[in-house]
């Protein structure tokens, strides 16, 4: 029987994703001009303030109210009525030194042993539901929001608009967990004071969202997407009316608080663990980054239609305490003799590709760069790799890789393994 499956994103002007952006943009300079540097950087925002806390070991000078006031002003919130704005909100900076305690379990005089930052297990997830091999609601979800900003900033059309929102993608599966159409579409988006009444405000904010919006989504996703949307979608805009006061006005913020946004939408698993504000030694951050990058890669490769690695630690130790593989029983490889691979073969030859150190993620991602800014709006998964030129503490101007656990550079050495 078919059966419906939901996911939801946030703009980069929900208060949550402020947080986040705030803490990675700290992190990010620390990492320009420290590249060695330990930072856990958690940031609270609400009407008119900033906080920003947390334990840092590094040799550098982070500017911390200015980056913070960039980050605000790059996302929108540059008008006094939004009680939430770049030039005038307090900022609190409350960073300290790194727990020395925790230092020494990390740090090694052979770096090749750096023990991991914290216990925990982390996930990564890949399916071939979309052509970035990620959950499909999720993916439709962190479109709507991207374009919906998008619209904003160009100023052209819709011009009420302003910085939060939310989105929302259920998808209707067939028996064989094949995406068969596009249910309900739920789109909150925060706005201007309309002159109208709140009822002629709803229907030009609704006629908007499937006239411009809608159509400018389509336009860039594949033509078996495209075929998902149909006129018995249910649409949901701004459902429980006017939506003027929003953002950090609204809500409180706080960093690591849009988990399931930042992953996978409830596909998959999740560890628990946040990542923005968090340098590549905790492996929250780096080892779900590895994670994906493998589930990814074994996809792509065709090993399975669908993959969930999972990797756990123990806090000061450099080898994981375990490496789980499952492909939902999708698997496609086989052995020498015709048979379909076990879930417990797959992961042994994982095991044999993949070093799982944190050492040797961070070595294999590039994550002691400062390319963390990018991750902290519409998920951390599922983008295009990219460039980022940035200017050092020395004045010198290095161009770094983005994104690059997103990389589909093992295909090759995996299906070898796999003799696929």
């Amino acid at each position: 029987m078919p059966y419906l499956f939901t996911s939801e994103s946030v703009s980069e002007g929900h208060p949550d994703k402020v947080a986040d952006q705030i803490s990675d943009a700290i992190l990010d300079d620390f990492l320009r001009q420290d590249p060695q540097a330990k930072v856990a950087c958690e940031t609270l925002v609400t009407t008119g303030l900033v906080v920003v806390a947390g334990e840092v070991k590094s040799t550098a000078y982070v500017d911390v109210q200015g980056i913070t006031r960039a980050v605000i002003r790059r996302i929108g919130y540059t008008k006094a009525e939004y009680k939430f704005e770049a030039e005038s909100c307090g900022i609190l900076s409350a960073l300290h030194e790194q727990s020395a305690d925790i230092n020494q379990g990390v740090e090694r005089q052979n770096p090749e042993e750096q023990g991991a930052g914290d216990q925990g297990m982390m996930f990564g997830y890949a399916t071939r539901e979309t052509d970035n091999y990620m959950p499909l609601a999720l993916d439709l979800s962190h479109r709507l929001l991207r374009e919906l900003s998008a619209i904003r900033k160009e100023g052209q059309v819709m011009t009420y608009l302003r910085p939060d929102a939310k989105a929302q993608v259920t998808i209707r599966y067939s028996d064989d967990n094949v995406p068969e159409a596009i249910d309900t579409i739920v789109v909150s988006t925060q706005h201007d004071e309309f002159d109208d009444s709140e009822q002629v405000m709803l229907e030009k904010i609704s006629d908007d969202i499937k006239s411009v919006l809608i159509p400018r989504v389509k336009a860039h996703l594949s033509d078996k997407v495209q075929q998902l949307f149909n006129d018995e979608i249910t649409y949901h805009i701004n459902p429980t009316g006017k939506f003027v006061i929003g953002g950090p006005h609204g809500d409180s913020g706080l960093t690591g608080r849009k988990i399931i946004v930042d992953t996978y939408g409830g596909k998959g698993a999740h560890g628990g663990g946040a990542f923005s504000g968090k340098d590549s030694s905790k492996v929250d951050r780096s080892a779900a980054y590895a994670t994906r990058h493998i589930a990814k890669n074994l996809v792509a490769a065709g090993v399975a239609d669908q993959v969930l690695v999972q990797v756990a630690y123990a806090i000061g130790v450099a080898k994981p305490v375990g490496l789980y593989v499952t492909t939902y029983g999708t698997t496609k490889a086989k052995d020498a003799a015709g048979n379909m691979l076990t879930d417990g073969q797959i992961s042994e030859k994982v095991q044999a590709m993949f070093d799982m150190r944190p050492y040797a993620i961070v070595q294999r991602l590039g994550l002691r760069n400062p390319i963390f800014s990018e991750t902290a709006a519409y998920g951390h998964m599922g983008h295009q790799p990219g460039k980022k030129e940035v200017t050092l503490a020395n004045g010198e101007v290095k161009t770094f890789e983005t994104f690059t656990w997103e990389k589909l550079d093992y295909v090759d050495q995996i299906k070898e393994a796999f003799a696929l």
